[in-house]
């Protein structure tokens, strides 16, 4: 019991994770929180849904489209709304009061098109494989969110620490006044971030789609709620930080529903999140006073 738990949570877990790894991206970047990026995973699971349900296309596809129907979301937010008060000395607050209008906008636009009910995907679209590995049961499904889930994960690291667009974000994320003085194009790391972290919270989107499948205008909301805990737990601007601390939400999500009820889940989750942060107030691998990617 407590072993397919365990995979259970795994599944959830990692995509918790890509969810705020995009997020967190975002903040050692771009220096903001952006209020916007739990729209942006609803619109990557509509896009999905769409490319399946209209396009008839596969998985592969269907998160294919869901990533680069989120990116170029996020790229457009980055351009029209945060841009423009980057190039001023704005307060720190604006960016975020400028994401969240953002996200009204595209919320009600997606609610006006697709209305407030809730969709699904086919459900002959699901692969129905399970595999057994003596008490742990998986489905082919979990098996493909897992596997998507940390093999973006794993993609994103490496970029960022083995390849001359990594050493540009995280020289800018350290000091982009020095980044430009370097000759880093400073504006165009923020489109190509802007563009990846969104096109990760789009995969989350679908890969969460596909698990609950169920899939409406507003499921970016408690996920936001989720992607802001994870980032604060794991360390603010901190990618492992961000992996661990999806995994952490995970696992405290499916074992208070699996042993207590699924009432206490968000209680118990974010209990121990305010746990945890009572004896790490920066985060598990934050330090006061400092941002990394």
């Amino acid at each position: 019991m407590f072993l397919q738990q365990l995979a259970n949570a795994l599944a959830l877990g990692s995509v918790y994770a890509l969810f705020a790894l995009g997020f967190t991206l975002i903040f050692g970047v771009l220096e903001i929180i952006t209020l916007a990026h739990g729209t942006i995973f609803m619109v990557g699971a509509f896009a999905g849904l769409v490319a399946v349900t209209r396009l008839h296309l596969g998985i592969g596809a269907a998160i294919f489209m869901a990533m680069l129907a989120a990116g170029a979301l996020g790229w457009l937010i980055d351009l029209v709304a945060v841009r423009p008060l980057r190039k001023r000395s704005f307060h720190h607050l604006a960016p975020m009061i400028a994401t969240i209008g953002c996200a009204m906008v595209i919320t009600s636009v997606f609610q006006g098109l697709f209305g407030a009910e809730a969709y699904r995907f086919p459900f002959d679209f699901f692969p129905t494989t399970a595999y057994v590995l003596g008490s742990i049961q998986l489905t082919l499904l979990q098996l493909i969110i897992i596997a998507v889930s940390f093999g973006f994960m794993m993609i994103i690291i490496f970029l960022l620490h083995k390849t001359k667009w990594g050493t540009a974000v995280r020289a800018v994320a350290e000091n982009r006044r020095t980044a430009a003085l370097l000759g880093i194009p400073v504006d165009r790391v923020y489109q190509i971030t802007s563009f990846t972290a969104s096109a990760l919270g789009g995969a989350a989107g679908i890969l969460t789609g596909l698990s609950f499948n169920t899939l409406h205008t507003f499921m970016g909301v408690p996920m936001l709620h989720r992607g802001v805990a994870i980032v604060i737990l794991g360390g603010m601007g901190d990618i492992r930080g961000a992996v661990l601390g999806g995994l952490i939400l995970g696992f405290s999500e499916i074992m208070s529903v699996a042993y207590l009820s699924s009432d206490f889940r968000d209680a118990i989750s974010f209990g121990l999140l305010f746990l945890i942060l009572l004896v790490r107030p920066a985060g598990i691998f934050g330090k006061t006073g400092e941002r990394k990617v």
